[in-house]
């Protein structure tokens, strides 16, 4: 560590700065986890990038005027930029390593409905079907009468706040389930699923706008478990992590029965998560083989309401829309991502067919301000002439 000793990081700070900087790096000595396997690990070297890094660029930032300059002023852990499933650049801070499985936080939903995807085609799941068909007991809870798809697009109607700071309200409680609070004397430890089944239905009705709710990600996974009978882990690396050929095991956080965080929770290196970028660019083959359905593809990319996705207000993407855990930017080079809070981000440009994978340990987990200095760092980057 070259901040901060490993003995003053703990439950209690280790999503905050600078503790964050190592641990989102080391999470499974903080957490239970479950492997997610490639088969045999193959270790990488990072590419010497010092001419790519050097290089200068409009950043709208006074003072900041190199992509090297951009990503230590954006918290930068590791960084790449692939063009045609190659990579052109990449950077790691002098606490990160190219082999180190990094925390993704919400980029972890984008994965999940991949794999329910996979799972979609081969009749274990039906998106029109209620969330209660797969699980009985969800019943008096809110997501008794949603459509799962309703689920996969947050238009559920949940009386829940994702409020990240929060340490004593509904918020604490779900991360105390998930074994990423520390236990409060007085309080009961629940399972995740448990916690999941005593959220209740806000005063409107399911389908309606865009409700960005962490749990409702976490229930992909209990249903995913559930209909197949497998752990997440072992699913992912069956149908996604070994198939398009991940050089490094990913893990995910799972709560004190095993069940996994699949809203947040999968923990990987950086090369992995910009090859499934490139998959999806590509359209989901890889070696002759179909990973990914063209159709779940094609869906992603092209539905979603952006009128749905109005009603959340957004100022990050105002024209943009969310289908299945991904955002398309809604701009005319047709970027679509999937994004983390402290600084997570797997950005796909199909136009300039350019890859960007950016893991970080920013201090506010949200900043809209910054969410958009990156947006603009990325496209300016995905149309360099290189």
């Amino acid at each position: 560590m070259t901040t901060v000793d490993r003995a003053s990081v703990t439950l209690a700070n280790w999503r905050e700065t600078p503790f964050s900087r190592w641990s989102f790096q080391n999470v499974r000595e903080l957490v239970p986890t479950s492997e997610i396997s490639c088969g045999t690990e193959q270790p990488e070297e990072a590419l010497p990038s010092p001419q790519f890094l050097a290089r200068e660029i409009e950043t709208g930032l006074d003072g900041i005027s190199t992509i090297e300059g951009f990503l230590k002023y954006a918290h930068t852990d590791a960084f790449l930029l692939m063009k045609r499933g190659k990579i052109i650049g990449e950077y790691y801070a002098p606490h990160a390593d190219v082999n180190a499985k990094h925390l993704v936080f919400s980029i972890s939903k984008s994965l999940t409905a991949m794999l329910s995807g996979i799972l979609e085609q081969q009749g274990l799941i039906d998106p029109e079907k209620t969330v209660s068909t797969y699980l009985p007991e969800a019943r008096g809870s809110a997501y008794e009468d949603c459509r799962y798809r309703d689920v996969l697009d947050m238009r559920v109607s949940l009386d829940f706040e994702e409020t990240y700071l929060d340490r004593n309200g509904p918020f604490a409680r779900y991360r105390r389930a998930m074994l990423w609070n520390p236990v409060e004397p007085n309080f009961e430890v629940e399972t995740l699923a448990s916690f999941l089944m005593t959220l209740k239905k806000a005063d409107r009705p399911h389908g309606g706008g865009h409700a960005y709710l962490s749990p409702n990600a976490d229930l992909l996974g209990v249903v995913i478990e559930r209909v197949t009978g497998r752990r997440y882990g072992e699913l992912l690396s069956e149908l996604l992590w070994k198939p398009m050929g991940a050089r490094n095991h990913a893990y995910v956080t799972v709560d004190s029965i095993g069940t996994a965080r699949t809203a947040g929770g999968v923990c990987l290196t950086a090369r992995d998560l910009a090859r499934v970028g490139e998959l999806i660019r590509i359209g989901g083959a890889t070696d002759g083989r179909q990973v990914i359905p063209k159709s779940w593809i094609a869906d992603m990319l092209t539905n979603g309401d952006p009128e749905a996705w109005k009603a959340s207000n957004s100022t990050t993407m105002p024209n943009g829309r969310y289908r299945s855990q991904w955002y398309q930017t809604g701009e005319p080079d047709g970027a679509y991502c999937a994004i983390g809070i402290h600084g997570q981000w797997l950005y796909v440009d199909p136009e300039n067919e350019a890859v960007i994978v950016k893991l970080s340990s920013q201090p506010n987990p949200l900043d809209d301000e910054l969410k958009q200095d990156n947006l603009a760092f990325f496209r300016t980057l995905s149309r360099l002439a290189l």
